[in-house]
């Protein structure tokens, strides 16, 4: 038994984003002793209605200009709604979703306009669409300033990013642009645009963005990815090189090797582990009985990993998973980079690899159980995570020691 639920799925939603996002205790554990172990309708009835009462209490307190307790309050609502959705997951894509998530950008916005100075809402131009993205300004008077680029992995958006990554930059001095790429947010839920492994041709556009303010200094750019983010952050430091620094949480080399691990765990023998890509559905279907037996499983594969990369069989999603890989990438990176692994995060595991193939300079950074941050993304342990990681970024925007690379965007 977790803290809330034996469920695994639900309890991690619960802890990791209810929790290590900003949730308050109280609050958390009286909305989750409405739930029943696996009931997704009152999971998404509390939670949503929990974020419902919150978004009208910061009304309610905007209205009369308290816009610091608003603002606070718009932010915990449209993390509750984010959690509401999150069982919901897969394609077709349910309704309840695109309510909540629709009610989620609404608050988001009044809390951006609630911030001081107030977050800008970005369309940014990308090949024949855009992608949504908040700029957040750091105090630096008339000074070029420091920039952080977040960007999300398989099934946060940004505005829980802006919980994760926006607010620990902006207390720390650092402007703070977070958007969604194809597979995530927006483009997933609403425009049904799939990801794909070329980040640097993700992240390219939004540095072109951010080149247009005047507030940023080009020289001091620096991206962070969590979750799948971290490997989309190396790859995309791969080939943008108006980088000055990178950090990965986690260092993960790929999706194909995280998906080696979790079959070596359902018992899948070696022999049928070396065959990858090339496995039919006969092959795996004992991974597939396996996947449909466990609920976190299938909500990990099926329900997300099918959902964002638009695929709908098990053979499909490994052959896809494959494109998303380091090799034969890692020496393209010129930048300072921070590799993070958490103890008990199976997706850290590649952290070694990643390190031992860079070029430029590294450093890898361990999180442990004993910290209360061995967990994914250390999510038990955000703070310890913000000091570290932000301590190292400051030291590596100082020291301006990119490498020369070859040409490219």
């Amino acid at each position: 038994m977790g803290l809330f639920f034996a469920d695994p799925l639900f309890e991690d939603f619960a802890v990791s984003l209810g929790l290590g996002l900003g949730g308050q205790l109280g609050e958390v554990a009286a909305i989750c002793a409405q739930i029943g172990e696996g009931d997704d309708d009152a999971w998404y009835t509390g939670w949503s209605a929990a974020a419902d009462r919150l978004a009208a209490e910061a009304d309610h307190a905007a209205a009369r200009g308290h816009l610091v307790g608003a603002g606070e309050t718009y932010r915990r609502a449209s993390l509750y709604y984010a959690i509401s959705y999150h069982p919901l997951f897969g394609a077709p894509v349910d309704p309840r979703l695109l309510a909540a998530f629709g009610k989620q950008s609404e608050v988001f916005a009044k809390a951006a306009a609630a911030t001081d100075p107030a977050g800008e809402a970005l369309e940014i131009p990308f090949e024949n669409t855009t992608l949504p993205g908040y700029f957040f300004r750091a105090d630096h008077g008339a000074e070029p300033g420091p920039l952080l680029i977040a960007t999300n992995g398989y099934d946060a958006t940004l505005f829980e990013m802006y919980l994760g990554q926006a607010l620990p930059a902006l207390r720390r001095g650092y402007h703070c642009l977070i958007f969604d790429g194809p597979g995530q947010g927006r483009p997933l839920y609403r425009d049904g645009i799939v990801m794909r492994p070329d980040w640097e041709n993700v992240v390219g556009p939004v540095i072109d963005v951010a080149l247009q303010r005047p507030e940023v200094d080009p020289q001091r750019i620096a991206l962070t990815g969590w979750s799948l983010g971290g490997h989309l952050a190396l790859r995309a430091a791969t080939g943008e090189h108006r980088l000055a620094a990178c950090i990965a949480d986690p260092a993960l080399f790929g999706i194909a090797e995280a998906m080696q691990a979790r079959m070596r765990a359902m018992g899948v023998p070696d022999t049928v582990i070396e065959r990858l890509p090339d496995l039919d559905e006969a092959t795996l279907a004992g991974m597939t009985a396996d996947m449909q037996r466990s609920r976190m499983q299938r909500w990990t594969i099926e329900q997300r990993g099918f959902w964002v990369h638009g695929v709908h069989t098990l053979p499909d999603y490994i052959r896809i998973a494959t494109e998303f890989t380091l090799g034969g990438h890692l020496n393209r990176i010129g930048c300072p980079t921070l590799l993070c692994a958490a103890q008990d995060d199976p997706l850290s595991g590649t952290a070694t690899a990643v390190y031992d193939g860079l070029t430029a300079p590294k450093t890898l950074l361990q999180f442990t159980s004993a910290d209360g941050a061995g967990d994914h993304c250390e999510m038990r342990n955000r703070a310890l995570f913000d000091l570290r990681a932000f301590n190292w970024l400051d030291e590596s925007l100082s020291a301006s020691t990119r490498q020369p690379v070859a040409a490219g965007r």
